[in-house]
């Protein structure tokens, strides 16, 4: 008989306590227990990236990690980067460059495009394709994600100046 944890966990800014098998998945839980559904499972290995998340301020692979590990971390999924009515910067970046297609990828693509914007300069189309490399696509080529994520640096260049 498994003994089930209660884990305390802040997604998109609001608090869940549940109580969790040990061996559940954070993919499984987002997904299954919360139905945050954005969070995408495509390897169950961490290779093709779909399920990308932050955690604390880093990008994760929700698929390699357990739930009962989040306990008391900060997460961030797909949902809370913006909404429907009001899409943040990258994702009306990626509609403006046609950044998806088949869309399985694109919330880890987001996810992870989101981590490289806030921590490294990605000053050429080189940096932001090594960037991307762990993540998987099978429509668009990287291309128009790549161009996506340039624009974005543009755009708050342009900002803050």
């Amino acid at each position: 008989m498994i003994n089930n944890q209660q884990i305390s966990v802040v997604i998109n800014g609001i608090k869940y306590e549940r109580a969790v098998e040990p061996r559940l998945l954070l993919a499984d839980f987002l997904r299954n227990t919360l139905g945050l559904t954005g969070t995408h499972v495509g390897c169950e290995h961490g290779i093709c990236g779909a399920c990308t998340i932050m955690v604390d301020g880093d990008s994760m692979r929700s698929c390699l990690m357990l739930a009962v590990q989040a306990d008391g971390c900060n997460i961030q999924t797909v949902e809370g980067l913006g909404s429907v009515d009001k899409l943040n910067p990258l994702q009306e970046a990626f509609h403006e460059c046609h950044a998806l297609q088949c869309g399985f990828c694109t919330p880890g693509m987001l996810m992870t495009c989101t981590d490289m914007l806030q921590k490294y300069p990605l000053e050429s189309d080189a940096e932001i394709r090594e960037g991307l490399s762990g993540n998987l696509c099978r429509c668009t080529g990287y291309k128009h994600i790549v161009d996506a994520v340039r624009l974005v640096k543009q755009r708050s260049k342009e900002t803050a100046e």
